[in-house]
């Protein structure tokens, strides 16, 4: 079985038990909350059984849709990061359960979910979303009742700017422009760049706008910038005028289904320049849809697998004894704000919304997966970004970039 058929069959199982869970009411599907783990049987390290009762939290995110992996991927790095606090004694002395709802990647959905986890399931802290549209439209709800909210990988500047509640563990959009043009002038050597982004998205639209401004401030032209919606199936019209241009990159800033139908037309239309994305391509799936359309091209993200850091080599391989595969980049922050998050309940003195939140903002220096995470006064953590190219079907690792200082 070659690599994409091994990961799209690995995804396909895990789809098919998640969707399987039980179903809310408001449209919304509620994944089952497995019993915390117990410590490793004659594990010297292992820490006293968590007892009492559990600390409930929840987790909204596109467990089914266009964007599912997301929402499962998330959900999966959380699981572990949940599984590991139980099985080290828990938080305070408890156990850690969790209740996820699928948004089904729709805004008003995701507002439906949280003010279900908060105002019938009293949750102490939500995670959630990746899609920076949907952290907005749930992130209203926590701000609204007090109750902090950690976005794992929603990179759009506004989700924090909501209020005092909300975080992200995720570096933001104009890092990642900023990161996409720097690779592409000085990496690819590009002059000229087109854009094709997905107007319905916010997450699209402002990764194409900090780009653009990147780019050209780095001495580049953009030679055309063209829209289209997310679930289009027909981009010939855009493409063709790209063509007409002849730029040396096209930057795609959207969602892995649409990226990966949109390499295969460009391959069609006789376009050979390389496609350069950012983290919402990060998917199995990018692979499966586009196969051989979309190799050779480059996407940033958050890590990359292939690191050698003892943080990233642990993880990987935990998840994959867990769930077979290896873990994206969307699993990887998951599982870096569910364990901030842990570290911060153990730190805060009580963990009523106002205390909790106090101690989120006052991480620093936390150890992720995904690089250090301090939060800065935007509630916004500062990270490096990493470049990796689709080779086989694989995402390897090009590059890593720092912010600017």
């Amino acid at each position: 079985m070659s690599p994409i058929a091994r990961r799209f069959a690995a995804f396909t199982l895990l789809a098919a038990g998640l969707t399987a869970c039980g179903g809310g009411g408001s449209g919304s599907k509620e994944a089952a909350t497995p019993p915390p783990a117990a410590p490793a049987a004659g594990n010297a390290q292992a820490a006293a059984a968590p007892s009492g009762d559990a600390i409930l939290i929840g987790h909204f995110g596109s467990m089914t849709g266009s964007e599912a992996t997301f929402g499962q991927s998330t959900d999966n790095g959380i699981r572990l990061a949940i599984k590991e606090v139980n099985a080290a004694g828990g938080v305070k002395g408890r156990p850690i359960a969790i209740k996820t709802y699928d948004d089904q990647g729709k805004s008003q959905e995701a507002g439906t979910a949280v003010t279900r986890l908060i105002t019938d399931d009293k949750v102490a802290a939500v995670l959630g979303e990746v899609a920076s549209s949907l952290s907005l439209a749930g992130g209203r709800v926590a701000q609204q009742y007090g109750v902090p909210m950690i976005s794992p990988s929603s990179t759009n500047p506004k989700v924090t700017q909501i209020g005092d509640m909300v975080f992200r563990v995720c570096f933001l959009d104009p890092f990642q422009g900023w990161v996409e043009a720097k690779f592409a002038r000085e990496n690819l050597k590009a002059q000229k760049a087109a854009i094709l982004y997905d107007q319905a998205q916010a997450y699209s639209k402002g990764l194409a706008d900090f780009f653009k401004d990147a780019f050209e401030k780095m001495g580049g032209t953009i030679t055309t910038q063209q829209a289209y919606t997310g679930g289009d199936q027909d981009f010939s019209a855009q493409l063709t005028t790209i063509r007409g241009t002849n730029p040396d990159v096209i930057l795609v800033p959207g969602y892995y289904t649409d990226a990966g139908n949109i390499s295969i037309q460009v391959r069609k239309l006789g376009i050979t320049v390389p496609l350069i994305g950012g983290d919402g391509w990060d998917s199995t799936q990018l692979e499966a849809i586009g196969k051989d359309a979309i190799e050779g091209s480059y996407y940033s993200n958050h890590y990359s697998f292939q690191e050698n850091r003892p943080e990233v080599k642990n993880f990987v391989e935990k998840y994959k004894a867990d769930y077979g595969k290896v873990p994206d980049g969307l699993a990887a922050l998951g599982y870096d704000a569910a364990r901030l998050l842990f570290d911060a309940m153990n730190r805060a003195s009580a963990l009523d919304g106002k205390t909790l939140a106090a101690a989120i903002a006052a991480t620093k220096d936390f150890n992720g997966v995904t690089g250090s995470i301090t939060m800065d006064a935007n509630r916004d953590a500062r990270k490096s970004a990493v470049i990796v190219q689709v080779k086989g079907g694989m995402p390897v690792f090009v590059t890593k970039i720092e912010p600017p200082k």
